[in-house]
């Protein structure tokens, strides 16, 4: 039995609000309040009236408005829910006093301690998310380093090989908020604690806690799960009197489905995070150099069919020769290789010492995966050991796009029908991308030299270490990360981080425009003088505005009398700029363009000047040529439901 199915992880999830920190922690906020003021009186009012209302839920919450005053005040008091009620009194009453003291006369604070927390406010917090406020504790003993650790686990040593988990959040938070603020912890685990044995995060609205030890009382938990408490109502005034208790039948039956309607519904909600915990907790802790590296194995549990030996793959490159060695890029060496049953493969070898190589190999497995179609290049697999980390493609003979369009002896033979066969060919691969492959991936890096070229020079788009996955109906998303190729970015991409298809039909229309005229969108040539000119969108415009566009195709096509290919020739440069057009609602979609391309019958749209016109955008444009290659910074692909 390996190790993966010895693991034991324990996920507890409580509705009920407790909070943990490693050693006793608080926040002071908000203004400043005098001691003989209105919220003094009420803040001290309510204080004192936590610990005596606590039950055996643990939680209370109350706001506080004497007579005659205003100024109210908010409180909160919790304890963790295995603990017995005295204990959880006492330390509710103990933290008062601490955190006035701590937070002298300010209107605002919270005080994290490992069996209980406190919190209070100037203004009302029910059912509010709070994630300002963050406490992470963590071991520092790290798991990596922790070679007892591992021996004990693979001796199947069951005190080391079970992990402990404790998830909650404030029951006042709906559902959504409770996932969101439980994902964001997940969120960090990665960032802040990677391998550690022991680590409690908390914000005043949700908190984790695990560890290889039973923290917890689980008998005190089964009894609180049993009373299945339903959450507080909206804190109301100390000076109302509490509502008369309903009368045994109709209410007692009112309880019982409110406890049905609320309690199931979120745990239920919680199981996805729950998961993401196991995942992150079991991918820490599982080691099979063998097969799987430390890193990656679980998060791509969902592609172990595609798993390959690694001494098998190192075999079909003849070690990694240099002899098959079909190029290099940012992020590793491609080799060209063959299998034992004599099927020909490229190998994706990446940087050893690249963080962003690392997000890359999860961005291309977990996507690729789920993608198949003839203008796409089909991933066959990986081969993960050690600090290898390998991508496995099926062979494309004809090499990367740039390689023929941008070589004076090699493009010539590329006349006008195979060019526009790949043109077509991309269009189509990026319509599927963006409509039909169940998800609207964007791609982010569309280039000349992540097009390959199979034996028949059908195209086929590859490299997708930088693509976005998005449901099919979400709008635009923005990032921090610029990544991809200056020169095929649209400008709200390049300068504001904004996302959406049409950052794709920009790099397309560039891409475009580089196939009709055989050279590089950064480093464009006049074709009378052969001097460099402005940038190409620039060119292309200018000479669209003139009546002479004809200069923007590749003199090699021009040898021929063929009216109907210069007429076609034409119609692709004004294509590709209104894919370019500066503003991106001008620009058309990739189905819009499919269809374009495949009827002539269909008028196209009048066009306006394309992006990095002007005298200022060209100014930026060559600054970002100077950086022609692509950044070597991925990110891995991310999921964001509307």
């Amino acid at each position: 039995m390996s190790y993966g199915s010895r693991l034991l992880v324990v996920v507890i999830v409580i509705i009920i609000i407790p909070a943990f920190a490693a050693a006793q922690q608080y926040g002071c906020f908000g203004g400043n309040y005098t001691s003989n003021s209105t919220y003094a009186a009420n803040l001290n009012s309510l204080l004192s009236s936590l610990p005596p209302n606590l039950n055996d839920a643990a939680f209370y919450n109350a706001s506080s408005l004497l007579p005659n005053t205003t100024d109210p005040a908010f409180a909160s008091a919790l304890c963790r829910p295995d603990s017995q009620l005295d204990t959880c009194r006492s330390c509710i009453r103990n933290s008062t006093t601490e955190l006035l003291a701590l937070c002298p006369n300010r209107t605002q604070a919270v005080l994290f301690k490992p069996l209980c927390t406190l919190r209070y406010s100037d203004a009302s917090m029910y059912g509010l998310l709070s994630e300002a406020y963050s406490i992470t504790g963590r071991s520092t003993t790290n798991l990596s380093a922790s070679d007892q650790f591992r021996s004990d686990v693979a001796a199947g040593n069951s005190s080391s090989g079970s992990v402990y988990a404790l998830v909650q959040c404030t029951p006042d938070l709906s559902l959504r908020d409770c996932s969101n603020c439980l994902s964001g912890l997940v969120q960090r685990l990665p960032q802040c604690c990677d391998g550690s044995t022991f680590v409690i995060m908390f914000v005043p609205s949700c908190n984790l806690h695990f560890q290889l030890d039973q923290f917890y009382n689980l008998t005190r938990l089964e009894q609180v799960r049993a009373m299945a408490v339903v959450p507080s109502p909206p804190p109301s005034p100390l000076v109302v009197p509490s509502t008369p208790s309903p009368p045994p039948g109709k209410g007692d039956g009112n309880k019982t489905r409110t406890i049905i309607l609320i309690v199931v519904p979120i745990g239920s909600g919680l199981v996805l995070i729950c998961v993401c915990i196991c995942i992150f907790l079991r991918r820490r802790l599982k080691r099979n150099p063998e097969e799987v590296n430390q890193n990656y194995g679980e998060e791509i549990s969902t592609a172990e069919s595609l798993l390959y030996d690694f001494e098998k793959i190192k075999a079909a490159t003849n070690d990694f020769s240099e002899t098959n060695k079909l190029g290099e890029g940012g992020f590793g060496v491609v080799y060209k290789g063959k299998l034992e049953d004599g099927r020909e493969i490229a190998v994706k070898r990446l940087s050893k010492n690249s963080g962003q190589g690392d997000e890359e190999f999860k961005n291309e497995v977990l996507l690729m995966a789920k993608l198949e179609h003839r203008n796409l290049v089909r991933l066959l697999g990986f081969s993960l050991k050690e600090a290898e980390r390998l991508l496995v493609y099926e062979f494309v003979q004809n090499g990367s796009l740039d390689g023929f369009i941008f070589d004076r002896i090699k493009h010539e033979p590329l006349d006008w029908n195979m060019r526009y066969k790949i043109i077509r060919g991309i269009a189509k691969g990026l319509v599927y991308l963006h409509n039909d492959s169940g998800f609207r991936i964007i791609h982010r890096d569309l280039k000349a030299a992540n097009v390959l070229l199979d034996s028949e020079m059908n195209p086929k788009i590859a490299d997708f270490g930088m693509a976005r996955m998005f449901f099919q109906d979400q709008s635009g998303s923005n990032t921090r990360r610029i990544v991809g190729t200056f020169g095929y970015m649209p400008p709200e991409y390049a300068r504001h981080g904004k996302i959406s298809v049409k950052l794709d039909v920009f790099s397309f229309g560039v891409l475009l425009l580089e196939i009709v005229s055989g050279q590089r969108n950064g480093s464009f040539r006049n074709p009378d003088s052969r001097e460099n000119v402005e940038y190409m969108l620039s060119f292309a415009w200018r000479k669209w505005q003139e009546g002479g566009a004809k200069k923007m195709i590749d003199p090699v096509l021009m040898g021929g009398d063929d009216g109907a290919s210069v007429g076609d020739m034409l119609r692709c440069i004004h294509i590709g700029l209104l894919c370019v057009q500066e503003k991106e609602e001008q620009r058309p979609t990739m189905a819009s363009v499919q269809v374009m391309l495949s009827s002539v019958s269909v008028t196209l749209p009048l066009l306006s000047k394309p992006a990095y016109f002007s005298s200022v955008a060209k100014q930026i444009q060559t600054e970002l040529t100077k950086a022609y290659d692509t950044q070597n910074d991925a990110s891995i692909t991310d999921l964001y439901p509307r």
